[in-house]
């Protein structure tokens, strides 16, 4: 089995993002999105701030993460799963979203990073708010071949929620 990470959130959280399980490279380092080949840091960054690059300091990308109102954590709690890839996922386990989401009274939007996410999400019963909308995004993943241009076009719509 292996586990997700804490949620980074706060009571300034306006947006919550979803990732399915942290990957291999991201459990080894205990950082959410740590593969280099992950495009998930580049694209918050450049929407956010126009930044190309984000800083390698991962408390420095954490700090500006709450600062902007957005929050990360994974569906799953643990699960079993050879390798990176999400199809592989068997006997997840999901996180106590229920509990969690009660104390975030300012979330107004969740959003999933890649399908699988949202697949995983849909197995669990007992969601949190009702009201709180979820929205899927292409995936960050270097698995997925979708051009930046593309994917940070989808990844915009966050900064609605802001």
């Amino acid at each position: 089995m292996i586990k997700s990470f804490d949620p980074i959130i706060d009571d300034n959280s306006r947006v919550l993002i979803l990732g399915s399980m942290p990957g291999p490279e991201s459990l080894r380092k205990k950082q959410y999105y740590a593969n280099p080949r992950n495009q998930f840091w580049k694209i918050i960054y450049r929407i956010l701030s126009g930044c190309d690059e984000p800083p390698s300091d991962y408390r420095e990308r954490i700090k500006f993460l709450k600062e902007n109102g957005i929050a990360l954590w994974d569906v799953l709690e643990s699960c079993e799963r050879e390798g990176a890839n999400d199809s592989k996922i068997r006997n997840g386990k999901p996180n106590n979203f229920e509990t969690r989401l009660r104390k975030s009274p300012n979330l107004k939007r969740i959003f999933f990073n890649g399908g699988e996410a949202g697949r995983q999400m849909r197995k669990v019963n007992g969601l949190g708010p009702k009201l709180i909308e979820r929205e899927p995004l292409p995936s960050t993943s270097p698995a997925n071949t979708l051009p930046l241009s593309s994917k940070m076009n989808c990844w915009r719509k966050i900064k609605d929620f802001l």
